[in-house]
């Protein structure tokens, strides 16, 4: 297992679509183990390959007691609405308020490539829908008002100067 380097705002990775997961094999659990522990280590409750430099689609998650690898995610169903801080570790984890859905329904690969469902709600849906977004090319600040966007972003590369 390997601590991997997050890729950080502005790199195009994090703006590409993942391409999907079609061999499930030792490559990609190596990858997943890479990525718990890079997550871990950053102290992230959930980590796209995006953001490691890999693109696919795939994520991992610890988050709420829910441990769990998802290759090809689908959102399939949403229901209520949460408000929250979130923060991402491509962008120094410099949060925001962003509204989401409140329970998800999700549908994604093992790493045996056997199609899972999992429902979740609270921190563990906002999570599946954060990591579901950087599969697709997208990050949390999308959902930010311009003004906001932009003050996040000034905030980060500041502070990554430093």
């Amino acid at each position: 297992m390997a601590v991997r380097k997050i890729a950080e705002y502005p790199e195009e990775v994090l703006f590409k679509v993942g391409a999907a997961v079609d061999t499930f094999d030792e490559e990609l659990e190596k990858l997943c183990e890479d990525m718990f522990e890079t997550m871990y280590q950053a102290e992230g409750v959930g980590l796209a390959a995006p953001q490691i430099g890999v693109s696919l689609r795939l994520f991992v998650m610890d988050c709420d007691g829910i441990k769990l690898v998802a290759a090809n995610p689908e959102i399939l169903k949403t229901e209520g609405e949460q408000s929250g801080q979130e923060g991402c570790l491509s962008i120094g984890r410099v949060p925001a308020v962003v509204v989401r859905p409140n329970k998800v329904v999700m549908r994604a690969q093992n790493l045996k490539g056997e199609w899972y469902e999992q429902e979740v709600e609270g921190l563990a849906a906002r999570c599946i829908l954060h990591e579901t977004d950087h599969c697709d090319g997208k990050l949390f600040i999308n959902y930010l008002p311009k003004l906001r966007k932009e003050m996040v972003i000034k905030k980060f590369l500041k502070e990554k100067r430093k």
